[in-house]
């Protein structure tokens, strides 16, 4: 017996897609998923190359009768277990144009689904995969990891709230430096699929990192998108895709945001930062320093609020995502385990028998998938129209 009074009594089985040697984000699945103890990994396809996918196993403690050379052995296989044996959910952290098949095969076998953004390669496979997700009753979440920082949590639910009044504007900027020179050259992986259209999709920069700013915007204000407009460029000579880009978006409130992301700034790492203003007060926030954020009112002192869950500043959603007493710092990891962690809340209810959430979640879902990809589509499109503001909000995005 697995299930006693609606809990789950055992670990949730995980299976990863993607992750193998090489891979970056594919070990950022694996830690996460098992942070809080709550799943195992216990197979994987980890690998488009079969022999490279097994070779792969060990470094994840994947026993080879679990070690599949493809995703079609992966289900096939895994469905023939009992069901105390098979897995719950499979992560896909592979490059963008493996999404869609590798979700619509894994969904339709029965078992949820935890992937990578952005979350298709094109918009059309993004709306044919809500259709998928909703027929096939499973949890999907999408890993925008930056949603899972107790600050941002914070602001979230600060804004619901109501502390910082009317959102009137909103700032977002993604700067990275690292293909700054043409890296994807020098047989650099990463670097490799990003810049390739046939793997990447529209957008190079906007589609990676613009999307996680964009993302940030929608899940922390709740601003609707009205329209937009948008200059992409690419600096590198012979590059395919854009590696820098600024859109200005108007929301249906009469807000204004704007999204700039850059993969050819100088010293610049992973500096997501947001900025958000609103007719009470102001908010101010760094992802790579996350622990703290600054919020503003005018003719009052600075006040710089730090992850402590422990405060009496520190509201409901803050202290969910929280693990540490202040002091103790919670960063790319923790966020990341955040989307997992609350996931998990969903397959456990669907294992059980529960209804779940599915479209207004603490975690990025399907929904959010199609605004990003929505997202991606116009911002290419308004370039090449010479910056034309086009439509941005989406029938299936959250509202």
């Amino acid at each position: 017996m697995e299930t006693t009074n609606g809990a789950l009594n055992r670990k949730l089985r995980m299976a990863l897609v993607g992750g193998g040697q090489g891979s970056f984000i594919g070990r950022v699945h694996a830690t996460a998923a098992i942070l809080d103890n709550r799943a195992e990994l216990v197979a994987g396809a980890l690998s488009s190359d079969p022999e490279r996918s097994k070779a792969s196993a060990p470094a994840y403690d994947i026993k080879p009768d679990r070690a599949y050379g493809s995703v079609d052995e992966l289900i096939e296989k895994e469905l023939a277990l009992s069901e105390t044996e098979r897995i719950d959910f499979v992560s896909i952290a592979t490059p963008n144009h493996t999404h869609f098949p590798l979700a619509k095969a894994v969904l339709e076998a029965g078992f949820n689904v935890i992937c990578d953004k952005p979350m298709t390669f094109d918009l059309a496979q993004s709306e044919e995969l809500v259709k998928i997700v909703e027929s096939s009753g499973a949890v999907f979440a999408l890993t925008h990891n930056y949603t899972g920082y107790p600050l941002i949590r914070q602001i979230r639910q600060m804004i619901q709230d109501g502390e910082l009044g009317e959102i009137q504007a909103v700032r977002a900027r993604y700067l990275q430096g690292w293909l700054r020179t043409r890296l994807e050259n020098e047989g650099q992986k990463q670097a490799s699929w990003r810049s390739d259209p046939a793997k990447s999709g529209a957008a190079g920069g906007f589609g990676d990192i613009g999307t996680h700013a964009y993302n940030l915007i929608r899940y922390s204000t709740g601003l609707i998108p009205d329209s937009i407009s948008c200059n992409l460029k690419i600096f590198e000579e012979g590059r395919a895709l854009d590696d820098y880009g600024h859109a200005v978006i108007r929301f249906a409130n009469g807000a204004l945001g704007t999204v700039t992301a850059s993969q050819i700034s100088h010293g610049r790492e992973n500096d997501l930062s947001l900025e958000i203003d609103g007719t009470k007060g102001a908010i101010s926030w760094r992802q790579e320093e996350p622990n703290k954020m600054t919020f503003r009112r005018n003719g009052e002192p600075h006040a710089i609020y730090t992850r402590d869950p422990n405060a009496p500043f520190t509201n409901e959603m803050g202290q969910a995502a929280s693990r540490l007493p202040a002091g103790h710092p919670e960063a790319f990891f923790e966020a990341f385990a955040n989307v997992y962690r609350f996931a998990y809340d969903a397959m456990v209810k669907r294992a059980t028998g529960e209804a779940f959430e599915t479209r207004n979640t603490i975690y990025p879902n399907v929904y959010d998938g199609v605004d990003g990809m929505n997202f991606i589509q116009q911002s290419v499109e308004s370039s090449k129209q010479n910056a034309a503001w086009l439509p941005l909000n989406h029938d299936c995005a959250r509202s």
